[in-house]
C-alpha cells in the first residue's frame, strides 16, 4: 500500500474512532425513547395512568437529543481528534457551534434569506430552527464539519506560546480566537454551498432507493465486510443518522436517518400503512440473532471430542452476547483469523438476508440484538413492520449458516475453536481462566506487557468492542499475551493495535488508563 493511501486510511480510522464517541450513546438514547413509546401507546396503557405520563416525560426529555445530534457530534468528534486539552476542546466546540448558529442566522437575516414558513414550519424550505436560531438545515453534517475543523485548528495552534501578557490567551482560548473567522466564513459560505450539497445527498438517497434490492445487498455486504478495518462505521452511520438514510415529515418537523424515522413511527404508528422505505437499511441485526448462532453450533459440532467443552466455553458467552446485544465481534473474530473465506461468506449471507427482507417488504427495526428488537418492534402493529417475516427469514438464515459453515470447516479442515492441533488453546481451564480474570490488577499488568510495556504505548482509545492502542514498536506486541487476558483477537495496522474485548472493553480501557496514570 502506498504511503498516501496508508495515510488516508489512518486518517479515516482516526475519524471513525472520534465519531464513535458520540455514537456510543445512541443505543441507550434509542432504547429509552422506545420504552417511552411503549408507555405512551394508548392501546397498551391508559392515557390517564401514571405510566403514560412517565413515558411522555421520558420522550420529551430524550427526543431533543435526537433533534440536536449535530451538537453532540461536534463535541464528540472534536474531543476525539484533539491531541491534548480535550476537555477544553469540548467546551470550545459548544461555543463554536452556537457561534455558527448566530452567524448563519445573522447572515440569512442580513441577506433577507430567511424562508417563509410552510404551514407554520420550516420543513421543505432547506432551513430549520435550532436553539431559537433559523439556520441552513445541515443536520448532523454541521457537527461533523465543525468538529473536524475545531480539532484540526486546535492541534495546530494550542501549543503556540504567546509572549508576555498575551500568554493567558494561549491554549484552547487561542483555538476559539482562531476559529472565529473560520466560523464566520462557514456561516456565509454554507448559505450558498449547502443547497447544492443537499441536492447531492438527495441524489445519493434516490440512487440507493432506485437501486432496489441490489442497493440493499451492497450496503449489507460492505457494512459487514469492513468490520475488521473499523471502517464499517462509514457505511451504516450515514444511513442511520443522516438525511442519506431518508427523511420524514412528522408534525412539521424533519426527521432524518433510519433510527429517528423508526422512533417517530413508535410515537405515530399511523403515519403510513407500511414502514417507510428508509427501513430497508436496518435489518443487519438478523445475523447477530440467527446466523451467527448457526455458525457457532457448526463450530461446536465440528470440534474435536476432547475439546468440545473448551469450544463451548469460548462460543457460548460470545454467541449470547451477540444474540442479546448485537455485539458480534467476540464470535466473529473466532473465525476471521482462521479463514478469510468464511468472513466473505459471512458478509455475503448477511447481505442476502437483508435483500430478502427488502423483497418481501419486511421492515422491522433489526439493526442490533434481540433485546433491542423486542423493545422496538413488539409495541407496533404487525402490519406496519411485518416482523414475523423477519423471524422466519432468520430461522432460514440459521440453517443456511449451519450447513455452509459446518461443510467448509470439515472440507477445508479449518482450525476453528476446538479443532486446533496444539493443546494450548486460547482458553486454558475454566478454573485458571476465572482465577486470572478475577485478578483484574494482574490482567491489566498482562495487557500492558502484551502491548510492549508502558514506554511502547503512545495513546489508548476504544470503540464498542475494541481497545485501540497507538504503538511505537509493533515488534514488541505479543498477541498470545493479549489473548490470554480475555481478548478474542488482535488486529495490527501499521502503528495501531486493536484488541477485541467485546462489551467489556470500556472497563478494560478504564483500568489501562488508570494503570498508565499511576505508573
Amino acid at each position: 500500500m502506498s504511503a498516501i493511501r496508508q495515510h488516508a486510511l489512518e486518517n479515516m480510522q482516526k475519524f471513525s474512532r472520534a465519531m464513535i464517541g458520540a455514537v456510543l450513546f445512541l443505543p441507550v438514547i434509542g432504547l429509552i425513547l422506545a420504552l417511552s413509546s411503549v408507555l405512551t401507546n394508548p392501546t397498551l396503557i391508559s392515557e390517564t395512568s401514571f405510566l403514560h405520563q412517565l413515558g411522555q416525560l421520558l420522550g420529551d426529555t430524550f427526543w431533543p437529543l435526537f433533534g440536536n445530534l449535530g451538537l453532540l457530534f461536534c463535541v464528540g468528534i472534536s474531543y476525539g481528534l484533539a491531541k491534548d486539552k480535550k476537555t477544553e476542546v469540548a467546551l470550545v466546540s459548544v461555543m463554536c457551534f452556537i457561534m455558527f448558529l448566530g452567524a448563519n442566522h445573522s447572515w440569512l437575516e442580513h441577506t433577507h434569506g430567511i424562508a417563509e414558513k410552510i404551514n407554520g414550519e420550516y420543513y421543505g424550505t432547506g432551513q430549520t430552527q435550532i436553539l431559537g436560531f433559523v439556520v441552513i438545515d445541515m443536520g448532523v453534517f454541521l457537527g461533523i464539519i465543525l468538529g473536524c475543523t475545531i480539532a484540526w485548528v486546535h492541534n495546530k495552534v494550542s501549543t503556540i506560546e504567546l509572549p508576555g501578557a498575551l500568554s493567558m490567551y494561549g491554549g484552547a482560548k487561542l483555538t476559539l480566537v482562531a476559529m472565529t473567522p473560520v466560523i464566520i466564513f462557514y456561516a456565509i459560505a454554507f448559505t450558498w454551498i449547502w443547497p447544492f450539497m443537499t441536492h447531492g445527498i438527495a441524489a445519493l438517497t434516490g440512487f440507493m432507493k432506485n437501486a432496489g434490492v441490489a442497493g440493499v445487498f451492497v450496503y449489507g455486504f460492505f457494512e459487514k465486510f469492513l468490520i475488521p478495518t473499523g471502517l464499517h462505521h462509514f457505511v451504516w452511520s450515514p444511513f442511520q443518522l443522516t438525511q442519506i438514510g431518508g427523511t420524514l415529515n412528522v408534525d412539521g418537523q424533519v426527521v432524518s436517518g433510519t433510527q429517528a424515522i423508526f422512533l417517530a413511527y413508535m410515537r405515530h404508528p399511523d403515519l403510513t400503512p407500511v414502514m417507510n422505505d428508509a427501513l430497508r437499511f436496518s435489518q443487519q441485526g438478523m445475523t447477530t440473532i440467527f446466523g451467527l448462532a448457526g455458525a457457532s453450533l457448526a463450530f461446536y459440532h465440528t470440534a474435536k471430542p476432547e475439546k468440545k467443552m473448551l469450544a463451548k466455553a469460548i462460543l457460548l458467552p460470545a454467541i449470547i452476547t451477540s444474540m442479546l446485544t448485537g455485539i458480534t465481534e467476540p464470535i466473529e473474530f473466532t473465525f476471521l483469523f482462521v479463514s478469510p473465506l468464511l468472513w466473505v461468506i459471512h458478509a455475503t449471507l448477511t447481505a442476502a438476508s437483508q435483500a430478502i427482507c427488502d423483497i418481501f417488504t419486511v421492515r422491522p427495526w433489526g439493526a442490533s440484538g434481540l433485546i433491542e428488537f423486542l423493545i422496538y418492534n413488539l409495541p407496533l402493529p404487525v402490519s406496519l413492520t411485518r416482523w414475523p417475516g423477519y423471524v422466519l427469514i432468520g430461522i432460514g438464515q440459521f440453517a443456511v449458516y449451519y450447513v455452509i459453515f459446518r461443510t467448509l470447516v470439515v472440507k477445508l479442515n479449518l482450525k476453528t475453536p476446538g479443532r486446533e492441533d496444539d493443546e494450548n488453546v486460547k482458553l486454558y481451564s475454566k478454573a485458571d481462566y476465572r482465577k486470572k480474570m478475577n485478578d483484574k490488577s494482574a490482567v491489566t499488568d498482562e495487557i500492558i506487557n502484551g502491548l510492549g510495556g508502558k514506554d511502547n504505548i503512545i495513546s489508548v482509545d476504544n470503540c464498542f468492542t475494541r481497545l485501540r492502542v497507538a504503538i511505537k514498536n509493533m515488534d514488541l506486541v505479543d498477541d498470545d499475551i493479549l489473548k490470554s487476558t480475555g481478548a478474542n483477537g488482535v488486529v495490527r495496522n501499521r502503528n495501531e493495535v486493536q484488541v477485541i474485548y467485546g462489551v467489556k472493553v470500556g472497563q478494560v480501557r478504564s483500568r489501562v488508563d488508570s494503570w498508565l496514570a499511576e505508573n
